[in-house]
């Protein structure tokens, strides 16, 4: 059994729930890229793929995960996967995804990929579905490694094949999405996602900018614990970072030393206001 996940922290929380239920256990595959953000038109192609791999480029620049864009190569990822459901005829594949954009996202981009393997894809989503918290209260879960270890295997029950009419629609959908080729995906309710443009997150990044200069760390930690659709720090900075392109935010400190030397303003004169 091939378990794929599409967040490191999945990983961790599937790995504890395997040490409760032999029957769960098997290879657990992470799908590295977040296709939530950045560009997606030719996704399969060579041309769409360097142009999405120049972005996270510029995205990861300065950042503490600039050398991952060297490890990151899901292509491959999938080309092994391949290989191994040619080459063992009972091998089955589990693909787990939360209840956000980055996992839904994800599950469009690889599926897309194994029409051919209908039969041997099961999916398991976890959408508006209670779990229990580590308090002993009901909550519905964003995230996989929200879930307890425990909680895993009642999980697992949910598990289903991918249908024959999902294969023909959702690689169509996910179509639809590259060809919009917006900058950030969102999700609103089921599977359906929604682009927006690469401004989206500005009103509560800027929202919790002053015209004193704060720390770009604190200022991240601030904006991650208020947004209530789910980024990640990266794409956050480079926003800023074009902000600051445009003269509505003001810096000081040197991106080269990295995030922690990096102090962020609201402009004195901004150029064309703040929103």
């Amino acid at each position: 059994m091939i378990h794929i996940v599409f967040e490191s922290s999945n990983v961790q929380s599937l790995e504890k729930a395997f040490e409760l239920d032999e029957s769960l256990k098997g290879n657990i595959v992470e799908i590295k890229d977040d296709f939530a953000v950045g560009p997606v038109i030719d996704i399969y192609d060579a041309y769409g793929y360097q142009q999405r791999r120049d972005w996270w480029k510029e995205v990861l620049e300065y950042s503490p995960y600039a050398e991952e864009l060297n490890i990151v190569d899901d292509k491959l990822t999938v080309h092994q996967l391949l290989q191994t459901l040619d080459g063992i005829e009972s091998e089955e594949v589990w693909i787990w995804m939360g209840q956000n954009a980055h996992d839904v996202c994800g599950y469009y981009w690889l599926m897309s990929q194994l029409k051919h393997y209908q039969g041997k894809i099961q999916v398991l989503y976890l959408n508006n579905l209670p779990f229990i918290n580590e308090k002993g209260l009901i909550f519905y879960p964003q995230h996989l490694f929200e879930i307890q270890p425990k909680e895993f295997l009642k999980a697992k029950k949910l598990a289903r094949q991918i249908t024959l009419s999902e294969f023909e629609v959702d690689p169509d959908e996910w179509k639809k999405i590259c060809n919009e080729n917006a900058i950030v995906r969102i999700l609103e309710g089921g599977k359906k996602i929604v682009s927006k443009e690469e401004r989206f997150y500005d009103k509560e990044l800027l929202s919790v900018l002053t015209g004193e200069f704060q720390k770009l760390n604190k200022i991240v930690h601030q904006i991650l614990s208020k947004i209530k659709i789910q980024t990640g720090d990266t794409f956050l900075v480079w926003r800023m970072r074009k902000l600051i392109e445009e003269g509505k935010l003001e810096m000081q400190g040197d991106w080269s030393k990295g995030w922690k030397e990096i102090e962020i303003k609201i402009s004195s004169n901004p150029a064309d206001g703040i929103a």
